[in-house]
């Protein structure tokens, strides 16, 4: 068994999931060279930062924070697609388990009570066997010691990808998309909205109108990866 073990480790190396060329430390999904390498946002910390600037006049939010800036190409980039569509969500419940305890160290996260994922269309979570974003907020949950509500938003339009879009064509594929599916589990909370990468902020304002549309709620939001214009 050992000797299988072995020659399995040969072909398919435990490599990390951000730059897959060094191994990291037992059960860990990044090495440690790309832990000290990753570009960290320290937007948790600001109030006024690049992530909430991108709000200003379209959403009233109270704080908002990236763990991560992505570019094309990088070491961001890859952990996402990795999230996404190579079937390892384990990787947004770490990054939001380590993203959750910076958060509360944070005076402008504390307010949170409850966190809720941006929802995949069930066409699209079938396809992919879960939610990416659900992942995260999972991490989140068990990081900042606050609940998360999986089904808290619904997803009632199949919407195409976002990726070649403009803001204006994000926003009218979203804008309906959305709907509450659990108010009285929402309604007079602060609520931490979350997803996996920010680009335009089109999909997280349609959920944000959505949920500040409930009596009393507060918004605040979260990401893995903070992508610039």
């Amino acid at each position: 068994m050992e000797g299988f073990k072995q020659c399995f480790a040969l072909f398919y190396p435990n490599l990390c999931l951000a730059c897959g060329q060094s191994s990291p430390p037992k059960k860990e999904i990044i090495c440690l060279s790309c832990q000290n390498k990753l570009p960290k946002t320290f937007f948790h910390l600001d109030k006024d930062n690049p992530f909430a600037e991108r709000f200003w006049g379209r959403l009233p939010i109270w704080a908002a924070g990236a763990l991560y800036h992505f570019s094309r190409g990088g070491r961001t980039q890859q952990l996402i697609h990795h999230l996404k569509y190579h079937n390892k969500p384990d990787i947004g419940r770490q990054l939001g388990q380590y993203y959750g305890q910076e958060l509360a160290q944070s005076d402008l996260f504390r307010p949170i009570d409850i966190i809720v994922p941006v929802p995949l269309h069930p066409r699209k979570k079938h396809q992919r066997g879960y939610n990416q974003s659900d992942a995260f907020a999972q991490g989140l949950s068990v990081g900042l010691g606050k609940p998360w509500l999986k089904d808290g938003l619904g997803r009632r339009a199949f919407t195409h990808t976002q990726t070649q879009k403009s803001r204006q064509e994000r926003m009218e594929n979203v804008m309906t998309a959305f709907e509450i599916k659990k108010p009285k589990q929402l309604a007079h909370r602060h609520i931490l909205l979350v997803d996996d990468v920010i680009t335009t902020g089109a999909t997280l304002e349609a959920c944000g109108l959505q949920l500040l549309a409930l009596e009393g709620t507060h918004l605040s939001l979260a990401t893995i990866g903070f992508a610039g214009y």
